[in-house]
């Protein structure tokens, strides 16, 4: 899964509370998360995923992932919510 389908969604989450919101309302249908991020951050969304068995992305770094997300800061997880 690239990160021009990122792109292109209608509708998705960005940032960690979003992110673990709609894992948690099963709205995500995929999420990404970036490799340079604090891991207590990011773990949480990771077990979610299993749990819920929502596919997750690795990507490169927080910046690329806010790129991807249309925002010039860094991210360190997005999830698509409607394509």
């Amino acid at each position: 899964m690239s990160l021009e389908r990122l792109s292109k969604a209608r509708k998705k989450t960005i940032g960690t509370k979003q992110t673990l919101k709609a894992i948690n309302h099963n709205q995500a249908r995929v999420v990404y998360v970036a490799k340079n991020a604090d891991r207590n951050v990011t773990e949480p969304i990771i077990q979610a995923c299993l749990v819920r068995s929502v596919p997750v992305v690795t990507v490169e770094s927080m910046q690329v992932l806010g790129k991807a997300c249309g925002i010039e800061v860094g991210c360190a997880s997005t999830a698509i919510v409607e394509e």
